[in-house]
């Protein structure tokens, strides 16, 4: 009975290695740019919070900032998001954030950038 049950667990692994290398092509590619963890997380996580808090957006969260590292390397990406975030930032020490021809076009370019992977993925506007 052991050798029979032995012999199973055989041929079930044999099955998996062998169908292993088909399943390769299931899994989806993997952003043109590699952000760290930590940036992906953030990411998400603000998109999740921006949108209800629901839990059911992270996926549409995720596959947000995969379009988003598709298009802009990760210090692209921090710059662009760092001016947007900051462009409404009153008083002398906003001015950098939006004063700069440098700081309007890369705002204007993160957030359209931004509302198409949105759109892309079934979220609403950012």
């Amino acid at each position: 009975m052991q050798r029979l049950c032995h012999e199973h667990a055989r041929v079930m692994l044999l099955s998996g290695a062998l169908l292993w290398p088909s399943a390769a092509p299931l899994r989806a590619d993997s952003p043109v740019h590699d952000y760290p963890t930590q940036a992906r997380v953030e990411y998400v996580n603000d998109c999740v919070a921006r949108n209800g808090g629901k839990l059911s957006t992270l996926y549409q969260c995720s596959c947000a900032i995969d379009r988003i590292a598709n298009s802009l390397s990760y210090d692209d990406f921090v710059e662009a998001a760092t001016y947007s975030k900051y462009q409404t930032l009153p008083g002398e020490g906003g001015a950098i954030f939006r004063d700069s021809d440098q700081a309007r076009k890369m705002t204007k370019m993160y957030r359209e950038l931004e509302a198409q992977s949105w759109k892309a993925c079934g979220l609403g506007q950012p």
